[in-house]
């Protein structure tokens, strides 16, 4: 081997020497540095606390539509989820035995006025005729009488013809008795023409009947709204109290919503709310909290709560699934730091790993409002602050490197 190539040697030895040098010095440093752990940081912002929950829409009331006779279904002009207006037709039954039940009522109403008519016009008149006559009877016979009393008494005639013309005022006078009656009872304050007019007032009330039984073959919309569920066809037999269609009214609009109970202190009617249908999520808009329910659910551990929304997207189905954010509170200007940095959260006393020059140092917090995975820090952090996520496995003293600082 000559002396250039001894040279080179070395050469090639001293560099992998000082590489092998230099790799030791920095996973030295790297070892006395510690280990590179995720890292948050701690921020100031506004902060919102929402209870966040989902639940379904609904109206404060459905409509259960029903026939209130029975009969065959021949039509059904609507089908589920149209919007109808009042007075729509929903359901037709076969209606031709009602319609000739409805002639059939009219004729009868014809009959009772004409009954009527003719006692007023005929038997009335006709009664006081024969009143006027069996009087003129009665007249005569008493001049008749006081007449032949003088020629009696004179001795012109015997007692029996005086007695037979007794007899004759007496049957006169009780013709006078009776065509007064019948006069009366014919007169609008007498019993004949009471019945006749109640007769009239009955065939009217049956004819009513009638006809309000020919307006039950069709079915119609009693309010305005959408029809949310349809049970009939044509051709099937309905009865009453069958349930043939739901509707959904138009106006107001609620969302009932499932509430953890532990959040159950947070809540109080009036808070705001957004809301997102899940079959649109990108599409939020606002509702208010109206009722809470004063008992909990012992199976769920859930309280219903109930919001209005008083201007319900065009997207908004009856049944929908929503998603809902209840604002609970706000905090301007608030430091916030995230839930994943802080050990034992939920207990009495959570606490953090502060990066300090180099080293996880713990520190304990007192937190304030939480939400969305963020909690506000009342004591313990400031602004800019880098914590240590909690699941990493740092003793506290540890040196440790952050790998990044996140803002929340």
């Amino acid at each position: 081997m000559t002396g250039s190539s001894l040279i080179l040697e070395h050469r090639w030895k001293l560099l992998a020497t000082l590489l092998a040098a230099v790799l030791l010095a920095a996973l030295g440093v790297r070892w006395w540095r510690g280990p590179q752990m995720v890292a948050e940081t701690v921020v100031r912002r506004d902060f919102v606390q929402a209870v966040v929950a989902s639940g379904h829409v609904e109206t404060p009331h459905r409509v259960d539509i029903g026939a209130q006779i029975t009969g065959t279904v021949v039509r059904v002009p609507v089908a589920e989820g149209q919007s109808v207006r009042t007075g729509d037709a929903l359901v037709e039954l076969e209606s031709a035995e009602l319609r000739a039940a409805g002639r059939q009522a009219e004729v009868a109403v014809t009959q009772a006025q004409a009954r009527l008519r003719q006692l007023r016009e005929v038997q009335a008149p006709v009664a006081e005729q024969a009143l006027r006559q069996a009087q003129a009877n009665l007249d005569n016979a008493r001049s008749a009488l006081r007449r032949n009393q003088e020629l009696f008494q004179k001795g012109f005639i015997g007692g029996a013809a005086l007695e037979e013309l007794r007899k004759t005022v007496e049957l006169t006078d009780a013709q006078v008795r009776s065509a007064q009656k019948q006069l009366e009872t014919a007169r609008p304050a007498g019993s004949d023409h009471a019945l006749a007019v109640a007769g009239v007032a009955e065939a009217q009330a049956s004819a009513e009947v009638a006809r309000a039984r020919g307006r039950y073959a069709v079915i119609s919309a009693p309010l305005d709204g959408t029809l949310i569920g349809r049970n009939v066809e044509v051709g099937d037999v309905v009865q009453p109290g069958k349930v043939l269609m739901t509707l959904s009214p138009m106006g107001r609009t609620q969302l009932v919503v499932q509430i953890d109970e532990k959040n159950l202190r947070l809540l109080a009617p009036g808070q705001k709310a957004l809301v997102s249908a899940d079959a649109y999520p990108q599409q939020r808009f606002p509702a208010q909290l109206v009722y809470i329910n004063p008992g909990v659910n012992a199976q769920t551990g859930a309280v219903e709560v109930k919001l209005d929304v008083p201007s319900p997207p065009p997207v908004l189905r009856q049944d929908m699934t929503v998603s809902v954010d209840i604002e609970v509170a706000r905090r301007p200007n608030a430091l916030l730091v995230p839930v994943s940095a802080v050990h034992d959260a939920e207990g009495a006393t959570p606490w953090v790993l502060r990066l300090e020059d180099g080293r996880a140092v713990r520190r304990a917090v007192r937190l304030g409002l939480r939400s969305g995975g963020v909690a506000e820090a009342l004591e313990g952090l400031r602004e800019g602050d880098t914590l240590i996520a909690a699941p990493a496995a740092i003793a506290p003293g540890a040196r440790v490197r952050a790998a990044a600082s996140a803002p929340s």
